[in-house]
């Protein structure tokens, strides 16, 4: 179905050079939402959620985020009020560093440092299904069991600085952090879009949000906003 055909919240999906932006902009369909890849800051403006994906290395994507000024734009959104999803690594880029290839500034919206994978013996990079278990309740996984696989290909990690910003966890090797959330951003670690219906309920969850941002700090139990 075309997305000027659905009903649902528009959602910005930034385009930046790094991603698979076609898969997620289809799984946007599916969910009733309607996608607008885009890195035009009026049409962001007039989207009712933004999705930061990414695939590749940190520094390079910083590099072609700051050059088309969404580091700015994200920071006016999220100000505004607006939901935000990071999506692999664009969850990374959400962080404050990575120590990627020599290391790099990230977007700073969440306290902490990306740094590579802990697992010895195992394959860098993790690519496949792992479980994620849930350690706090989450608006974004209502919908869903406990754990719950989702399709993850990455070779680092965030770790946040804020032990209460981890909504679940996986572990390869070692445990790290695969979904967080902190007022109205978000971040997964793996591709939601390539997660069967359990990522498609995921991402249900987050259009559920966009336009109703009030709804994100009070549920997430950070920062409450007053009941209206």
């Amino acid at each position: 179905m075309s997305a000027d055909r659905l009903s649902g919240p528009r959602i910005a999906l930034l385009d930046y050079g790094m991603g698979n932006l076609r898969s997620i902009e289809k799984a946007l369909e599916r969910v009733g939402a309607r996608p607008a890849r885009t890195h035009d800051a009026e049409v962001v403006r007039a989207c009712d959620g933004v999705i930061l994906p990414g695939v590749g290395a940190f520094p390079r994507a910083m590099g072609e985020v700051r050059a088309r000024g969404l580091d700015t734009l994200l920071a006016q959104r999220l100000e505004a009020g607006v939901p935000v999803l990071g999506i692999c690594l664009g969850m990374q880029l959400l962080f404050e560093r990575s120590t990627e290839l020599g290391g790099a500034e990230g977007l700073g919206v969440l306290g902490g440092e990306v740094r590579a994978l802990e697992a010895p013996g195992l394959k860098i990079p993790q690519i496949g299904w792992n479980a994620v278990g849930w350690r706090r309740p989450s608006v974004l996984t209502a919908e869903l069991p406990q754990p719950c696989a989702f399709y993850h290909v990455h070779s680092f990690a965030a770790v946040p600085a804020d032990p209460d910003a981890i909504v679940g966890t996986a572990t390869y090797g070692t445990e790290f952090a695969s979904v967080v959330a902190q007022q109205t951003v978000f971040g997964v670690q793996f591709h939601p879009e390539k997660s069967g219906p359990d990522g498609l309920a995921l991402l249900g969850s987050f259009a559920g949000l966009c336009g109703r941002p009030d709804l994100a700090p009070r549920r997430e139990g950070l920062s409450a906003a007053p009941s209206p």
